[in-house]
């Protein structure tokens, strides 16, 4: 594995914060993206006591080679219990935002998209306050099981592209990039007051102008929000790095999507999908959108 340069190595936390939340995900049960995929930045998080909650899992029914989550488990049926125990957590940690993610179930008829509705009903419903995003998988294009997610309204929809589509054989077999564009089109016209958003890897071997392609199309479909973060190798078995991009390039990258007209990029080498999520609910009363 490629040796880290200075700017991606992140400062250790405050363990006594990071065991409580730990503790508290352990008592009742529930996975998170934080720990199950080898996020960087699970220190800073479980400091300050906020984490991406990870459902229907934690055994994924795909095999995506940059990504550190369990796919020789066999999946589970899902459990009644989970959205009421992710309730509970959100208000144990008095979470003003929340980011509720899961593995890919392509072995359910909707996805896992009627799991998705119980988990914002249950929060909604324990915590009124809290605004949420969910980051969801491609369903396998079930549109109608998209629009079930819509339904019950979560503030922020978040369906990552992850890469650029020359690499997508390479790194998403099972994805599709034109269906990735066209689940995001979908939420804006079905829902325009949901704000969406995507993120993107870099390191993988894209050039700078397949990024700046992909962020185009994004803005094509009117996407609001979007990510851009470093790749790194979760271990020996998943793909290598292919370049360590430095601070400067994301900040180029940060200015371009800002002109392109995102209502929000947030783009530096330890940045993440749910990283520094909360920061949207800003977004939100600086550019409000009306709900039916």
């Amino acid at each position: 594995m490629a040796v880290k340069p200075d700017w991606l190595r992140v400062k250790a936390p405050q363990w006594q914060r990071v065991g409580d939340v730990k503790s508290l995900l352990r008592d009742l049960n529930l996975n998170t993206v934080c720990e199950e995929a080898s996020c960087p930045n699970i220190g800073e998080c479980f400091h300050q006591g906020t984490a991406t909650f990870l459902i229907m899992g934690p055994a994924c029914t795909r095999a995506c080679p940059y990504c550190d989550i369990d796919f020789e488990k066999k999946p589970q049926a899902l459990d009644a219990t989970e959205p009421i125990r992710l309730a509970e957590a959100v208000g144990r940690l008095n979470l003003n935002h929340v980011v509720i993610t899961s593995v890919n179930r392509d072995d359910l008829p909707d996805g896992g998209a009627s799991q998705f509705v119980r988990c914002i009903q249950e929060v909604r419903q324990r915590s009124p306050q809290t605004t949420i995003e969910v980051l969801i998988p491609d369903l396998c294009g079930n549109w109608q099981a998209l629009d079930l997610i819509l339904q019950a309204q979560p503030d922020v929809l978040n369906h990552n592209t992850e890469t650029v589509p020359r690499l997508y054989r390479k790194t998403r077999p099972q994805g599709d990039y034109q269906r990735t564009l066209a689940l995001l089109k979908r939420v804006r016209a079905e829902a325009p007051w949901i704000y969406t958003k995507s993120g993107m890897m870099a390191g993988l071997g894209e050039t700078n102008a397949e990024v700046e392609a992909v962020m185009q199309d994004l803005r094509a479909v009117d996407c609001d929000i979007l990510t851009l973060g470093q790749y790194l190798q979760p271990s020996p078995k998943h793909l290598p790095v292919a370049e360590f991009i430095t601070p400067a390039q994301f900040q180029a990258w940060q200015t371009l999507g800002e002109s392109l007209g995102f209502l929000q990029v947030v783009s530096s080498p330890l940045t993440r999908s749910s990283y520094h999520a909360e920061e949207v609910r800003r977004l939100m009363t600086q550019y409000p959108r009306s709900r039916p």
